[in-house]
Formats: C-alpha cells, sequence, structure tokens
C-alpha cells in the first residue's frame, strides 16, 4: 500500500530547501525527529482541508477499516470524541430530537466535557457489571424500555472498557437502529480488533461513528488515533465529519503523528493480521498458565491482561510496584487491578519475561475486601452549568452534600466517579476514599442558585 505523507515529506527532506516556515528548529537535529516535522507547506496538504495527500492516505485507512470514510486525529480519540458528539448534536437537531444522549456510565473524562461544550444532556444506563466503576455493561432490556419512551438520538458505549470488557456491539446497535439511534462507540482501546481472525470491531458489528487509538493497540506515535464512520450513518456526516474534526483540532497538526498514521497503513496491510493470528493463541496460552496457578483475570478482550491482584495476596498498586521492581512497566494500577496491555510487537519473549516475573512474586493469602459500589448521584444542574460555575477546591471530607463543578480523577483511567453537576453523597465520598482521591472541585455556594441554573429531571 502506498504511503503518500511519508513518501512526500522524505523528498522533501532530501530536497535541501531553506525552511522559511514553521517549526522554529528549520530541520535541525534537537531531538532527531526534526527533519520529518513540518507544516502544512504546498504540496503537504492541510489535515482539515485535506485534497492532496492526507485524503489519499485517509482513504486507504477507510479502505483497511471498511468504513464509509476514516479520519485521521492528531490528538488522541479525545479529538474523535468530541467529533462524534458533535455530529450526534447535528442529528438531534436534523431529526427533531432532544440534544440527550443516553451512555453507559464507565465513560472517558473527554466525554464529559465534550457534553459540557456542546451543551447537551445525559441519561446514564445502568450496569449489569457488578465489579469496578471503570466497568458498565449496559442492559439490553433497560436499553430498549428507555428507547421505546424516548427518541434518543445516540447511545454511547465504551468498549473495549479499561479493564478489558467487550460490549455486545452487535445487539446494542440492533436495538438503537430499531428506534433511529445512533450507536457511538469509544473504541480507543480496540484498534486492533479489526485484524483478529474474526473482525471484532464496532465498525464491522453495526456502529455508526467509533473512534479508535491507533496509538495504544498498533505501533503508531501517541496522539495517533481515528474517526471512523460506517455506511450505515446519514450520508451528510460525512460531508460535516471534518468541520467536527476541525472545531475541537489544533490548526498545526502533528506531521509526525500524520506520518505514523500513514505508514501504519503499509504495516497493517503487509501481514499484521498474520502476525496477529499467530501471537493470541501464545496470549491465550499464558492467560491460561497463570489462572491455573490461581490468579484470577478480568474481561474477554484478548490482548489485555487485568489481574485481580488480591486472588493472591496484593493490593493492585503493590503488584505493580513489585512488577516495577522487576523492569516490568503495568498500564494502570488501582486497589484491586493491574491492567497489562499486550501486542504482537512483544512476541513470546515479552511474555516469557512476564512469567518470569510472576514466578518470583510470593503468592499470600486472598485479600477478600471489595470496592464500594458505584450508585448514581443526584443530578441537580446540567453538566455545562457546573462546569462554567464559580468552584474551589475542598477537602473531599468536608465535599459531602457539595455539587461536583470539575472532574476530580486521574489519568489513567480518567474516568469519573462523580460527574459534573453532581451532589457529591456519602457513596461517591466511600469512593473517594478508597480510590485516594483527597480533593475535589466544587461549585461555589452562591453558584448552585445562580439565575440561569437548570435542575434537570429524567
Amino acid at each position: 500500500m502506498k504511503t503518500p505523507i511519508c513518501d512526500f515529506i522524505q523528498s522533501y527532506c532530501r530536497s535541501g530547501a531553506l525552511r522559511l516556515h514553521m517549526p522554529g528548529h528549520k530541520g535541525q537535529h534537537f531531538t532527531g525527529a526534526e527533519p520529518e516535522d513540518i507544516t502544512e507547506i504546498n504540496g503537504a496538504d492541510s489535515l482539515y482541508e485535506s485534497v492532496g495527500i492526507i485524503q489519499e492516505s485517509e482513504r486507504h485507512a477507510s479502505a483497511l477499516f471498511g468504513t464509509a470514510a476514516t479520519l485521521y486525529s492528531t490528538e488522541g480519540s479525545s479529538q474523535g470524541i468530541r467529533a462524534m458528539l458533535y455530529l450526534a448534536r447535528l442529528y438531534a437537531q436534523r431529526e427533531g430530537k432532544e440534544p440527550r444522549i443516553l451512555a453507559a456510565r464507565n465513560v472517558h473524562k473527554t466525554f464529559i466535557t465534550a457534553v459540557g461544550l456542546l451543551d447537551m444532556e445525559i441519561d446514564w444506563l445502568s450496569s449489569e457489571s457488578n465489579g469496578s466503576y471503570l466497568s458498565c455493561v449496559p442492559s439490553l432490556s433497560e436499553l430498549e424500555y428507555l428507547l421505546q419512551r424516548k427518541q434518543y438520538p445516540a447511545l454511547y458505549v465504551t468498549s473495549p472498557d479499561y479493564l478489558g470488557n467487550l460490549a455486545p456491539i452487535d445487539s446494542l446497535a440492533q436495538l438503537c437502529h430499531r428506534y433511529g439511534t445512533l450507536l457511538l462507540v469509544d473504541n480507543a482501546h480496540g484498534a486492533y480488533l479489526k485484524f483478529l481472525p474474526s473482525s471484532a470491531h464496532p465498525m464491522d458489528l453495526g456502529a455508526d461513528l467509533c473512534c479508535d487509538s491507533a496509538h495504544k493497540t498498533l505501533p503508531a506515535l501517541t496522539g495517533a488515533a481515528y474517526l471512523h464512520l460506517s455506511e450505515r450513518a446519514p450520508t451528510w456526516m460525512a460531508e460535516e465529519a471534518k468541520n467536527a474534526m476541525a472545531l475541537f483540532g489544533s490548526t498545526s497538526p502533528s506531521y509526525l503523528i500524520l506520518q505514523s498514521l500513514d505508514r501504519l497503513n503499509a504495516y497493517l496491510t503487509d501481514g499484521y493480521a498474520e502476525k496477529l493470528a499467530g501471537f493470541l493463541p501464545q496470549a491465550a496460552a499464558f492467560r491460561e498458565k497463570w489462572a491455573k496457578k490461581g490468579y484470577q483475570f478480568l474481561g474477554n478482550e484478548p490482548m489485555k491482561l487485568t489481574l485481580a491482584t488480591k486472588s493472591v495476596g496484593y493490593q493492585g498498586q503493590e503488584f505493580a510496584a513489585l512488577l516495577e521492581e522487576r523492569h516490568i512497566v503495568c498500564e494502570f494500577s488501582d486497589p484491586d487491578y493491574v491492567v497489562l496491555m499486550l501486542s504482537c510487537e512483544l512476541g513470546g519473549e515479552g511474555l516469557s519475561k512476564l512469567s518470569a516475573a510472576l514466578n518470583t512474586i510470593e503468592r499470600k493469602e486472598p485479600i477478600l475486601t471489595k470496592p464500594p459500589k458505584l450508585s448514581l448521584p443526584e443530578r441537580v444542574t446540567s453538566v455545562r452549568n457546573a462546569i462554567f460555575s464559580a468552584s474551589e477546591w475542598v477537602p473531599t471530607e468536608e465535599a459531602c452534600g457539595r455539587i461536583l463543578a470539575a472532574l476530580t480523577l486521574s489519568c489513567p483511567p480518567a474516568v469519573p466517579i462523580a460527574v459534573c453537576g453532581e451532589r457529591i453523597d456519602e457513596n461517591a465520598l466511600a469512593l473517594f476514599r478508597y480510590y485516594g482521591i483527597q480533593r475535589c472541585r466544587v461549585m461555589c455556594e452562591e453558584s448552585s442558585i445562580f439565575p440561569n441554573k437548570r435542575t434537570v429531571a429524567l
């Protein structure tokens, strides 16, 4: 497969041109990547008005993923999430629907801030899972009940979630399409799913819009991501998608990241599916081996190992520290879990190194404590009102009864316990304590009664 962006930049580097354009390094070595770090010079195309090499490269990506259109993001899936919600808001307007979106609760923080910026409302789906707040398996019966009662423009789900759980995208899509509702999927952790022996990618399972972080599970630079539009999405969306991305994107997209996405097209075409298929049995065998030794694993995503470390006597952060002492760095840990993200780039050698490390960690008596279960706090005002209100930092122990103004979380996992506009209750405080959140930003007392406050009721 051709790599038009990479080819152009290599040609430009060889030309020896005097660079009287941005960036300021003028192609001179500082970190080493400078010669290939350019801007929108003549011939380089422009990401949000692409008619040349970027458009050609995006069309290659679209063919790979089997979409109506695939657009590049150099700002991760966050840019794609904002664009998806913008398109959903336009869809609501065209269809005469209220800009109110259904969502599974385990959303990334970007979803919340985008809802606030776009002045949308959210109705939360409850979860059929009983574990971490990071997982939310939507109830199909509840979803149908809600779709029958109200004309929602879109349902938004995260799949895979941070702990490696895959949502039933095909079933969700069938329900949504029965009621004229779009299905939006945050697939940031699942770009590789397209290339499994049997594709599990949301675009192949019925999603209308989907974002992938190419950098999370494929060998691309950090920030490389996609926005996908399916053949089922309204045709006008493909025309509006570039505007949606431009609305939230920098006017100086990284050409290093664009090259990474361009090169990835060729990589994925040249035997990646076969390479992945060869690694999957090794990953499955690793999981099976250590499950027999007493380790508990969460999730059904094949390339993510989520260890429930309390099963072998450790809190997650403690276990992650033991791994780091053995020169193994995990993706994420909390009191209950350690998340290890696999890739076929690791090969069997990487799994062997992990096995060797686990063999040196003494197993202890299981820890039986469980995290507090999340219950939805009272919604007092809209996300938008809360975000733009006067606010202040307070210790979490003094926050009971106050209204959350800004998201209080770490990244990773960037999934909120309480959402802007919700009243912090004893359940939220218990979760804050459990996950070590010591302060939060709340609306100032006078802000809770400002004149344009809107109380939102389901």
